[in-house]
This record gives C-alpha cells, sequence and structure tokens, in this order.
C-alpha cells in the first residue's frame, strides 16, 4: 500500500480517530518536552552549601570539590572572629540547597589590618562628626569634652593622647577619642581660680 492510499484511507476514518490521533501526538510531545527540561535543568538534584566558614580558602576548596561546587572569592573585610585569609561568609548561606554546579560567592578576611582615614570633623557638630567616624568604618569612638566657647562643637580626634590630623589612616579598631567643646571657654573656666588666688595674697 502507499503512502497516498495510507493518507487518503486515513482521512476518510471518523472524526472521532483523528481527534485521538492528535491528542495522543499531543501528549507525546509534552512527554518529550518535559524529559528534555528535566535533564537539562538536573531537576530534583540539589547540594548542601558545606559549612567553611572559619576556612581557610585552600581547605575550603576540597569541601567545594567534593560537594560538586565552584567557588569565587568576591569580597574582603576584616573581621576578629576568624584568622587572617580565613572565610567569613558565603552567599548562598551555609546550609542552603543549590544545584551542583553552583558558583558560590565567598567573603574572606583580611590578610592585613584594614584601615581608613580620620576624617575632618573641625567645626561640625557633635552628632555629625560622630556620625562620619562611624561611616568610616571606627566601631570604637569614645567621647571627652574639653574647654571651648561653643557647646557640642567637634574639635579633634585624638588616639593614645595624640591628635591625628584629617586623611590620617588609622586602624579601624583603634580606639579614637572625639573632642567635644563644653561651651566653656578656657579663660572663663581658669578664672575663679585666678580669683581665689588673689583672695588667698590678699590675706
Amino acid at each position: 500500500m502507499s503512502t497516498k492510499d495510507t493518507y487518503q484511507r486515513f482521512i476518510r476514518m471518523p472524526i472521532f480517530f483523528h481527534l485521538s490521533a492528535v491528542v495522543l501526538l499531543f501528549f507525546i510531545l509534552v512527554a518529550i518536552v518535559l524529559q528534555l527540561l528535566n535533564v537539562y535543568t538536573k531537576h530534583n538534584q540539589a547540594v548542601i552549601v558545606p559549612d567553611v566558614k572559619g576556612m581557610q580558602i585552600e581547605e575550603a576548596a576540597v569541601f567545594f570539590m567534593n560537594s560538586d561546587l565552584r567557588y569565587q572569592i568576591t569580597d574582603s573585610v576584616y573581621s576578629r572572629e576568624v584568622s587572617p585569609g580565613a572565610i567569613v561568609e558565603t552567599m548562598p548561606t551555609v546550609g542552603s540547597k543549590v544545584k551542583n554546579r553552583r558558583i558560590i560567592s565567598v567573603t574572606i578576611n583580611a590578610k592585613g589590618v584594614k584601615r581608613a582615614e580620620i576624617p575632618d570633623v573641625a567645626d561640625l557638630s557633635y552628632r555629625q562628626a560622630y556620625a562620619l567616624i562611624q561611616a568610616q568604618g571606627f566601631t570604637s569612638i569614645e567621647t571627652k569634652y574639653v574647654p571651648g566657647r561653643y557647646k557640642d562643637l567637634a574639635l579633634k580626634v585624638e588616639s593614645n593622647g595624640r591628635t591625628l590630623k584629617p586623611g590620617e589612616l588609622m586602624p579601624i579598631s583603634a580606639t579614637l577619642v572625639l573632642n567635644i567643646s563644653d561651651g566653656i571657654p578656657i579663660q572663663d573656666s581658669e578664672e575663679p581660680k585666678e580669683k581665689q588666688d588673689e583672695t588667698v595674697e590678699e590675706n
């Protein structure tokens, strides 16, 4: 039987058989597409991001390889909690389920002490000066009131008794002392003492 005869015989069949053939072909195509998608996306195949926090990157690389994951260092921060060069954080986070061969972004602890510039705080308000120092990354900030004409006006920044110049680099872990004017000028604060000395001399 030729192809032409088969085609003519098929089109003479009742409409029910035509519809059945179309539906059957549709389901076959859907099954093929789903199977291809399943293979492409590796459906239901996931791995757990290993706990590599605190590890050196060379040590963590073995764990990533055993988990069929890849990694890349994307950032470095300064942390006292882990040793220099150790992993501080991962993205996705530890314990997350990801597909194999996923690239894990790694943040490591800086090998050197992180430093930042001392901002120019002179003639700023106490709040502005404090916020400006914090914005540079410093976390240990103390306040000391000293004689000055205008109350709550920032004067300078010190560390270990030494005045720091604007732009000077300091470790962000250093303790900084923000000098703030108390609103009592130096000559006014010394006047009572001078008068007391004069009274003693007269007696």
